[in-house]
């Protein structure tokens, strides 16, 4: 029985986890998989027992990790003298690269190969990294198109097979069904409003973002604000929200998201990974963002990149307007917007961008996890341990 290790240490890579694990329970034909390692609830539901709970690892700034920093390491040499008493037939490190890739660097060499899922960020900040981390492992498989050159001229193998957000099909998004759901004129011009979904973004974004959409509709441009919010921010955001005299309706279920992008006319977004949900769903967007001056001026030092929006990234055009940091004024994200609300060259321009976004991302087709377990069952079949992938 070939046993398969899996390391997860946040939600996002509990999710990937989860998925992949049953993608390949379906594809192993007879071979009858057993599942071992770290991760949380969607890991578990797919069969995983974990060795500890995944929640010790989900930590972020140093300020939360300092304390925790000797737990930490008790965990990273707890895992690495379970796989060397498993003895797995493949090792499988799912984001987290800051616990994942202490425990590979501590067990040495091995018979088995060691795959890491979600590439590190070498193509925005410390290039270097690549050649690190081709030392020890045999694999990467990147959510990203354009980044496994990255990692091949180093020599580690990498294999790109898709961002996860594909496989909740944003791009069959239905918005009029939303519309009707909630009772919204298919005629509604409605205004898509994405603040973050940490304290610190909304803190930062939440006020100049309701600002420039009470412009909007005090101009006659928008009929009605829509934010999906995050439980952790839906107090801050709706005591934002009253001080506009717009209609605001704030979406609290995570499952409508993409719906709700595709019924609005446009969107301002916080960066991050929603320029690409937003880009699946084919909603015109205006990306704004801010940090604290010291964060920023470390990142001006370190970035290589001249865009933090992603779908501009993979399609080398920087189609979506983006404000970052001291450009992110209300002037300017106002003068962006207006003409995404009509059927402007402006609007266009971005559809087009989302037609190369979405040829770029190969979104049709297999499934994100379905390929990345092709490529796991390859690997196992070539270390004799599982027959090959079905066709």
């Amino acid at each position: 029985m070939p046993v398969v290790y899996l390391i997860a240490g946040e939600t996002s890579g509990d999710v990937l986890g989860g998925r992949l694990m049953k993608a390949l329970q379906a594809d192993a034909g007879d071979a009858d998989l057993k599942f071992c390692g770290v991760g949380g609830e969607t890991m578990a539901a797919a069969g995983l027992d974990s060795l500890f709970p995944m929640s010790e690892l989900s930590l972020m700034g140093i300020a939360e990790i300092l304390p925790h920093i000797p737990r930490l390491l008790k965990r990273i040499r707890q895992t690495a003298a379970d796989i060397r008493e498993v003895k797995p037939d493949i090792v499988i490190t799912i984001d987290a690269p800051d616990f994942c890739f202490r425990v590979l660097k501590q067990l040495g060499d091995t018979d088995f190969p060691l795959v890491h899922y979600v590439a590190p960020t070498v193509w925005a900040w410390k290039p270097g990294r690549a050649k690190k981390i081709a030392k020890f492992l045999d694999h990467i498989l990147t959510l990203l198109p354009f980044e496994p050159p990255y990692f091949e001229a180093v020599g580690l193998p990498a294999t790109y097979v898709g961002h996860s957000a594909v496989e909740d099909n944003p791009m069959g998004a239905d918005g009029n069904a939303w519309r009707r759901a909630h009772d919204i004129d298919p005629d509604e011009r409605l205004l898509c409003l994405l603040p973050g979904s940490r304290h610190a973004e909304v803190s930062r974004l939440g006020a100049p973002f309701l600002d420039v959409a009470g412009t909007l509709w005090r101009e006659g441009q928008i009929d009605r604000v829509v934010i999906p919010v995050a439980p952790s921010v839906r107090d801050a955001v709706s005591k934002l929200a009253q001080s506009q005299d717009c209609p605001i309706y704030l979406s609290e279920r995570p499952q409508d998201r993409y719906q709700v992008f595709a019924a609005c006319k446009a969107a301002l977004a916080a960066s991050g990974t929603v320029s690409l949900e937003l880009a699946m769903t084919g909603t015109p967007m205006v990306i704004g963002y801010k940090v604290a001056p010291l964060t920023a001026w470390i990142v001006r030092q370190m970035i290589l990149t001249d865009t933090a929006v992603l779908p501009n990234l993979i399609v080398g055009d920087k189609f979506v307007p983006e404000f970052i940091q001291d450009d992110c004024t209300s002037e300017n994200l106002l003068n962006a917007l207006r003409p995404l609300m009509t059927d402007s060259p402006e609007r266009q321009k971005q559809i087009d961008g989302f037609r190369r976004f979405s040829a770029m991302m190969h979104l049709e087709g297999a499934a994100p996890s379905e390929r990345a377990a092709g490529v796991v069952l390859d690997l196992l079949a070539r270390h004799g341990n599982v027959g090959a992938t079905p066709t």
